[in-house]
């Protein structure tokens, strides 16, 4: 299945949030988690991530650190700060809010109840 590239973006905040609230995490970290979550629908390549990860720091969401990995090798770390957390919950709320209406249209549109879009939900 492609995912539109709006609808990717338009995810972008609330699924790095979410991943920071778990644990810090660094870049190729936080694409392989997005895999996982997806279940391999959703590839965020560097160029997609490091520019939200940028604006999220600057919107004071996400700290970035310097450490070392297991490896020996630098690598920048991110955390979610107190700001970033109050900003995944109007995250999630927005999300709810526009899955439940969509669930509350599809549910009541009679030629898109029947068929495999509803396979999965």
């Amino acid at each position: 299945m492609d995912i539109s590239k709006d609808l990717i973006a338009a995810s972008s905040t609330p699924l790095v949030l979410a991943i920071l609230a778990e644990e810090d995490s660094y870049g190729y970290a936080i694409i392989k988690r997005v895999r996982e979550l997806s279940g391999g629908h959703i590839e965020w390549t560097d160029g997609m991530l490091y520019p939200v990860l940028h604006r999220l720091e600057r919107l004071g969401y996400i700290k970035a650190r310097w450490g070392v990995a297991e490896t020996g090798r630098q690598r920048k770390y991110y955390r979610l700060t107190a700001t970033g957390r109050s900003q995944l919950e109007k995250e999630q709320a927005q999300w709810h809010a526009v899955t439940a209406t969509l669930r509350g249209i599809w549910g009541t549109t009679r030629f898109l109840t029947a068929g495999p879009l509803f396979a999965g939900a």
